[in-house]
């Protein structure tokens, strides 16, 4: 429809671009003697027949020109549309009062040019200078300057934007991100992608028994963050078609809304790190919550089984925090007290290595 009203458009400047043109084009090739051509009828319709036939070859560009500035337009604020538009008004006015001027010296060529030279100049003088003084002209109608008006709302939505928190298919399996929500530690609102989401029914529709258990697992701590966390959780719909992994979709989502991904997965931690994307790890609190073992402290433990090294045994507390008993093979079945070497702490958990207490 769009190239159809520019074709249209370009029969009707060609016409009246070859009413203007053609008879002086005449008297210069000296054929202004000859009816046919001298004849405004004949000079529409060659003009408006020319352009019609460059429309077929330009019709798409300027289809593309047209679509591009309806984009630009439509993102611009209103106030910032109105204040330029009448800026180009004023623009425009000054110069055709510039160009009347110019008119009377009757001087062909200066009359000619100089007031359509104005009128672009000027136009866009003044669209230039309303859009850039918008805000002090709204404070002469207002009394209150727009900029301060919108520093205070650009700060509450960076306010309210530093709250998303984005979870990931682990932490929402792991379950443990529902109770720390009930205690009220975990502030603002929850964000779960739609991919995220997907990733989640894809693992509970599985053959696999342990991972359909996995997913309904997952979305029973969904329905349960939903109903009875005191603030909003949220299921965005946004997602990008040019990526193929979640964790990278996760990370580009929390770049564009400003937010923090919330997870126990120790490969996205990483990656969060390299993207410069805040992290919050529930093993990183967990662990922070977990009492402090320092080194020659005794405990008392069941070496359960052997390690991965030569002689070593391996035990747990109770909070699932493994400990690595040198020279505990032959203690295996065993509950033995056990003196504390070192603490191992990162955020894919906390490992602690011990040895027999000697009697």
């Amino acid at each position: 429809m769009l190239k159809r009203i520019i074709q249209v458009a370009f029969l009707f400047i060609g016409g009246a671009l070859g009413l203007i043109f053609l008879p002086p084009l005449y008297e210069f090739m000296n054929l202004s003697s000859n009816p046919w051509l001298n004849n405004p009828y004949f000079s529409v319709a060659i003009g408006a027949a020319l352009l019609f036939v460059l429309s077929f070859a330009l019709s798409d560009y300027f289809v593309k020109l047209i679509t591009w500035l309806e984009e630009v337009l439509f993102k611009l604020p209103a106030a910032d549309l109105l204040f330029g538009t009448l800026g180009l008004i004023v623009g425009l006015c000054v110069a055709t009062l510039v160009g009347v001027a110019i008119n009377q010296m009757n001087i062909p060529v200066i009359t000619a040019v100089v007031p359509a030279i104005l009128s672009i100049v000027l136009g866009y003088l003044g669209f230039r200078l309303g859009f850039s003084k918008r805000d002090e002209l709204m404070q002469i109608f207002t009394g209150k300057s727009t900029k301060k008006r919108i520093n205070e709302a650009s700060e509450k939505e960076a306010q309210e934007q530093e709250q998303y928190k984005l979870l990931d298919t682990s932490v929402i399996i792991d379950g443990r991100i529902a109770d720390i929500s009930e205690t009220g530690f975990v502030e603002g609102i929850l964000v779960v992608p739609q991919f995220v989401l997907t990733e989640l029914q894809h693992i509970a529709d599985s053959s696999d028994t342990l991972k359909r258990t996995r997913g309904r697992r997952g979305l029973d701590i969904l329905k349960r963050l939903q109903d009875e966390r005191a603030s909003k959780v949220l299921i965005t719909e946004v997602d990008f078609e040019d990526v193929a992994e979640v964790d990278l979709k996760l990370v580009r989502l929390a770049k564009n809304m400003s937010a923090q991904i919330l997870t126990n997965d120790f490969n996205l931690n990483k990656v969060c790190e390299l993207h410069r994307v805040q992290v919050l790890n529930i093993n990183d609190l967990a662990n922070a919550v977990k009492p402090v073992v320092i080194p020659g402290e005794d405990m008392q433990v069941v070496v359960i089984k052997d390690g991965k090294e030569h002689n070593q045994g391996v035990a747990y507390l109770d909070d699932g925090t493994m400990i690595v008993v040198e020279g505990g093979r032959s203690y295996i079945g065993q509950a033995i007290r056990v003196t504390v070497t070192s603490v191992l702490q990162t955020s894919a958990g906390r490992m602690i290595f011990a040895k027999p207490k000697e009697d």
